[in-house]
């Protein structure tokens, strides 16, 4: 009995000796807490760029040899940083058959110096949402379906920056129910619907800036984007409309409100060899459809036919409380027009300090009804003046290919930095009034 009882203490000595080696140490467990992050290589280390994303880590850089890539590059893991050596040779080609070009559902996720071209639907999509076989939904795709915040929650940071968008059939640069981000430095073309765009975010925390949108149906649309949005600096020429910031019931957080739109160039927007969308509003530089508390500010809207800005309804929301205040107008058909419906009548808007020549009303800049209040006097509308049918469209894969872009700062060399913290410090208040030549090195426009 007593040897017995000694031969299971040894026994069990042992075992518990045997599973203490086996436990790690707390500096190992420290020393894989810090792992080093990796560089992963395509073609050198994976022979696709999906591969190579499949087996990066947070804080890991897939960088992208130049090559023309035939795939859809899904990221779900958090604070991936892909990029390309080159911006203009690294290449993903969806040829005209696949979906979108990138897709991220992981939050932190930085795509960087690279072009994504000839997608049915996007090239870059950023979005908190994600179908049961870990496809990303927004509006557009395939089984859309309106917020449900419990079940998919708002994506927590991103950046796309330096990408090239050439005749993607949806949207070019496209963020959806996503938080605390940047899309800068960006060159959107032949949209069939808008070459960047925001959806459904309060507080959005996220910066469109820098960026050329040219030959798109539109430059740039924000749906339902509110609270801490700002689109600054950014070139919106040679569209069918150059931007539009609006509310919609397709999509949560009605109404839109609180947007800053400062420093931006809108101009000559009514081209006709662009997708054939939006015609409704055909050759009108900015409008501002059931869009609300927003601010308009030093930006140089000329050269757009019907409109340069158009105060309007989105169904029963109305435009109030939005303030433009010290913007140039010029060649427009119309510099600022109010045409909120009778169903959902604008009040408190104001147009103040501004460079124009042309309202309608005619007495639109003189209504001092700078306010935020709801219930404040109803403003005359007008109808905004009439064109002739909008021309025919092309085909988006049919828009000729944009000119050769810059490269990020650094390149392949460049910091890895995740997209964290973002979008940092904004201050809109000291974006000044652009000149026409704005970003026209970038663009096929040139002027």
């Amino acid at each position: 009995m007593f040897r017995g009882r000694i031969a299971l203490f040894i026994c069990l000595l042992g075992m518990l000796l045997a599973a203490a080696g086996c436990a790690p140490s707390n500096e190992e467990e420290g020393a894989a807490k810090a792992r080093t992050p990796q560089t992963i290589r395509v073609p050198r280390d994976a022979r696709t760029i999906g591969i190579a994303v499949g087996r990066a880590r947070p804080g890991d850089l897939v960088l992208v040899s130049p090559g023309v890539y035939h795939e859809t590059v899904r990221i779900p893991a958090d604070r991936i940083v892909l990029r390309g050596t080159d911006r203009n040779r690294v290449i993903i080609d969806g040829q005209g058959t696949r979906r979108n070009g990138v897709v991220v559902t992981g939050s932190g996720v930085a795509v960087e110096n690279l072009t994504v071209r000839d997608h049915l639907l996007n090239g870059v999509l950023v979005t908190g949402m994600e179908s049961q076989d870990g496809q990303g939904l927004a509006r557009g795709s395939s089984g859309y379906e309106r917020l449900d915040p419990e079940k998919s929650p708002p994506l927590q940071g991103f950046r796309v920056s330096y990408v090239t968008s050439a005749r993607n059939g949806l949207y070019g640069i496209y963020a959806f129910n996503a938080h605390n981000g940047r899309l800068d430095h960006n060159h959107t073309s032949g949209g069939a619907d808008s070459g960047l765009y925001v959806g459904q975010c309060k507080p959005c925390n996220v910066v469109v800036s820098d960026n050329v949108a040219e030959y798109n149906a539109v430059g740039y649309e924000g749906t339902n984007a509110s609270e801490k949005m700002w689109v600054l600096r950014n070139r919106l020429t040679h569209n069918r409309v150059g931007m539009t910031v609006n509310s919609d019931y397709l999509e949560a957080f009605v109404p839109q409100h609180s947007a800053v739109v400062a420093g931006n160039l809108i101009t000559d927007n009514a081209e006709p060899k662009t997708p054939q969308q939006a015609d409704g509003g055909f050759g009108i530089g900015i409008g501002l459809a059931g869009s609300q508390r927003n601010t308009v500010r030093n930006n140089r809207i000329e050269g757009n036919p019907r409109a340069g800005l158009v105060l309007m309804s989105a169904e029963d929301v109305p435009p109030t409380g939005n303030t433009i205040s010290s913007n140039t107008f010029s060649r427009n058909g119309v510099d600022a027009v109010h045409a909120a419906s009778d169903r959902a009548p604008g009040k408190g808007n104001c147009l103040t300090d501004n460079a124009l020549s042309t309202t309608a009303p005619k007495a639109l800049a003189a209504q001092p009804q700078c306010s935020t209040d709801a219930d404040g006097p109803v403003m005359t509308s007008a109808t905004p003046p009439t064109q002739p049918a909008a021309p025919a469209g092309i085909p988006f894969r049919m828009v000729p290919e944009p000119p050769q872009q810059p490269q990020m700062p650094g390149g392949a060399t460049a910091p890895v930095r995740p997209a964290t913290g973002l979008p940092g410090p904004v201050d809109a208040d000291r974006v000044p009034l652009p000149g026409r030549d704005l970003l026209a090195a970038h663009s096929r426009s040139g002027s």
